[in-house]
């Protein structure tokens, strides 16, 4: 039994909701306090005990859920500011319990240990010594810190500082690569045991540079960053290995030549064997159809094996690294698409598939542990519900899953050191926020530690209906949310606004708070408008032929597919017609421009922020994977190329981007503000001066100010 139902919920979580009238204003769509706000935070497990420990009110508490009094909060341990020695802290930090007797947390660049029976504070010692340090990463012992300070690495073991110093700036030591594709988000990596450094090593000097352009100076200056363009020249990554014991450096072989498809590989989910004695790398092609998982040898760089190969005619993403068996380190877990959608694999490190440990058409979101015998994992999908997220016991052997969350949501939870005991947090879209300790041996609730209150109870409530429609093929179910006035009057005709992103790695339309809606929507509901959001096909948590049906033709299937959400909205007697508009930004921006060009008579205003026009002007790692390159797939560029399509521009479009962006360049909505000059078509365009693909901070404010006023003008 699916855990979601499809429903029409009117948030009308308190009672008498109704008789209350507040209204957002637009200075408040950035107002953490209007979301849920948990009264807890740092929620854990002490060591490898079944206790809890969180802070509330500036105290840290510890206790044993399930043996208290109901209304009693876990309270069995108080610490607090002035216990640790400290003062005008403006909240404790966060803390990590070295074992049920000890805690350890960072304050003012230094690591502090903490003994809770001998109430005594230590310091392990300065993370870094430089106040410019980035990436800062610390080994699980607290006793070496790897950080960055512009693009140069250095590792402090106890009061030695190493650093690898590179004059020439196009070299990068430490950080992300490949700029953050295949689930890359740090540079280095610390071995089990804390006694090696694993870090890459990124050249770009053979990309171009990108000019951005700094207006602040009296006289502009030039700021260039590297940006490598779909079929232009890509940097050169290496991984190297640092021992702290004798300062030597290695760097894995992962070139078998010198040829720039070699040098040209992207080196990914980076993973260290148990022993220390091996680097695995998922080592991925240019053309991103091929993947080899590859063993080197940690102490001389050499190459070891391959382990087995992954291709597909479309594209290989992996973006989990390999996972050891904690009793067994010649076992691993691997993430795989192979069957269509995300499984999880046994290997052995000989290279040979075990078994597939999870089956069946849904997806597997992510890995959470395992249990104190290596009998179980736990893992969160969507299985019981493919716009949520739940948490399973999967038993290693026979793959039989159980169900550990049982109320509909998108739950994260921390298992027990012994794999009886959860804390479940979730929110769904008819529940703000709640938190539980549960017993899944027993399968029982041992404590409710908060459930938290709708935060806009004293609004008035847009109504938010969330169900399925089919996509352009007339199979496939897509998933929508429909966001209505309060109290709507289903015999008037309303404004309507089709908010779109689309692309890969996304899914908008989710069974959490609000519907994975924000405070803005709900504003503009407020004002009048019906705001309706589609999960086409090319977006995620789904499998892999609904993802990547929309390869080499970015735009063609999912415009299809949100043209059926249109003909939906139409069939609504409150949805005027005569009044819709359109808007997304990055991804959802370029679908915001192909919509509104490609169907002038539906949408009366388009709103697109940082729009892809061009998919040769985008970077080379995602441009490539979805659309291969541009001398390979010339009519699929030329076919959702905008700036040919500028001609068919009619009605009202605003088009916004950050004059610093360095993830949809600046050049795109250039290009086409000049093809719509050049076509005799006028086009309304805003530019926030110093922000990059997000206009973050207060600024934001005035954009939504800047888009709803918009809408008022021309569209309601």
């Amino acid at each position: 039994m699916k855990r979601l139902l499809l429903f029409a919920l009117t948030l009308a979580l308190t009672a008498g909701v109704f008789a209350q009238n507040k209204m957002l204003s637009s200075k408040q769509l950035m107002t953490r306090g209007l979301y849920p706000q948990a009264p807890i935070r740092n929620l854990q497990f002490v060591g490898n005990t079944n206790q809890i420990a969180y802070i509330q009110d500036d105290v840290l508490y510890m206790g044993q859920p399930g043996k208290v009094k109901p209304t009693t909060i876990l309270s069995t341990l108080n610490i607090t500011v002035a216990a640790v020695g400290k003062d005008g802290w403006s909240r404790p930090p966060q803390v990590t319990f070295v074992n049920a007797k000890e805690i350890r947390f960072m304050e003012e660049g230094e690591i502090m240990q903490y003994n809770i029976a001998k109430k005594t504070l230590v310091s392990l010692g300065r993370i870094a010594t430089d106040e410019e340090a980035a990436h800062l990463d610390v080994e699980k012992n607290g006793y070496k810190t790897a950080y960055t300070v512009g693009t140069n690495l250095y590792v402090k073991n106890g009061d030695k500082v190493f650093a690898i110093e590179d004059p020439d700036q196009d070299i990068v030591y430490g950080q992300s690569v490949h700029r953050n594709e295949f689930g890359i988000e740090k540079g280095t990596f610390w071995s089990p045991k804390g006694n090696y450094l694993a870090f890459y090593r990124m050249d770009q000097s053979m990309v171009t540079d990108y000019p951005l352009v700094n207006t602040t100076a009296r006289i502009a200056r030039e700021q260039p960053f590297k940006y490598p363009m779909a079929g232009m020249k890509s940097h050169e990554v290496t991984l190297g290995v640092y021992n702290p014991a004798n300062d030597n450096i290695v760097y894995m072989d992962t070139r078998r030549d010198e040829s720039v498809a070699e040098r040209e590989m992207y080196l990914t989910n980076i993973c260290w064997n148990p022993t220390e004695e091996y680097i695995y790398i998922a080592k991925i092609n240019r053309e991103q159809n091929h993947m080899w998982l590859e063993r080197y040898s940690a102490q001389d760089g050499e190459f070891d094996t391959v382990l087995f190969e992954e291709q597909n005619p479309r594209y290989v993403e992996p973006c989990d690294a390999m996972i050891f068996l904690p009793n067994n380190p010649e076992q691993f877990l691997w993430f795989s698409m192979r069957d269509g959608y995300k499984h999880l694999y046994l290997y052995n490190t000989d290279g040979e598939m075990l078994r597939q440990v999870t089956q069946g058409a849904y997806e597997v979101e992510g890995f959470i542990g395992f249990d104190a015998k290596c009998e179980n994992i736990f893992v969160y999908a969507n299985k019981d519900g493919l716009t949520g997220r739940y948490a399973y016991k999967v038993n290693l052997a026979t793959g039989a899953m159980t169900l550990l969350t049982p109320e509909h949501g998108t739950h994260s939870v921390i298992v027990s050191n012994d794999g009886s005991t959860i804390i479940d947090m979730f929110s769904s879209v008819d529940n703000p926020g709640c938190a539980q300790v549960r017993d899944i041996k027993k399968n029982r609730l041992l404590s409710t530690l908060y459930q938290l209150d709708n935060p806009l109870a004293d609004y008035a409530m847009p109504g938010i209906e969330m169900g399925t429609i089919k996509a352009a093929d007339g199979v496939t179910d897509l998933y929508y949310r429909l966001i209505t006035p309060p109290n709507m009057d289903k015999s008037k005709k309303y404004p309507t606004l089709v908010y779109v992103y689309g692309g890969p790695h996304s899914q908008l339309v989710t069974d959490d708070w609000l519907g994975g809606g924000n405070l803005y929507f709900l504003y503009l509901a407020q004002q009048g408008y019906v705001v309706f959001t589609v999960d086409n096909r090319g977006t995620d948590n789904r499998g892999f032929e609904f993802e990547s049906c929309t390869h080499r033709q970015l735009g063609t299937i999912e415009m299809a597919d949100q043209m059926e959400g249109v003909k939906y909205l139409q069939s609504l007697p409150y949805v005027d017609q005569d009044r819709m508009g359109v808007e997304g930004w990055s991804f959802g921006g370029f679908m915001t421009i192909t919509m509104k060009l490609a169907h002038p008579e539906i949408f009366k205003v388009g709103c697109a922020g940082g729009p892809v026009i061009d998919w040769k002007w985008y970077e080379v790692m995602y441009g490539e994977r979805y659309m291969d390159m541009p001398d390979e797939n010339p009519e699929g560029y030329a076919n959702n190329a905008l700036t040919a399509k500028a001609k068919d521009l009619e009605g009202r479009l605003l088009v916004i981007h950050g004059a610093e962006d360095n993830t949809v360049v600046w050049q795109n909505s250039i290009e086409f503000i000049d093809a719509c000059i050049k076509a005799g078509k006028q086009v309304d365009y805003f530019i926030y001066p110093h922000h990059e693909h997000n206009v973050r901070g207060y600024d934001r404010i005035h954009l939504y100010e800047k888009m709803f006023d918009y809408y008022e003008t021309f569209l309601k």
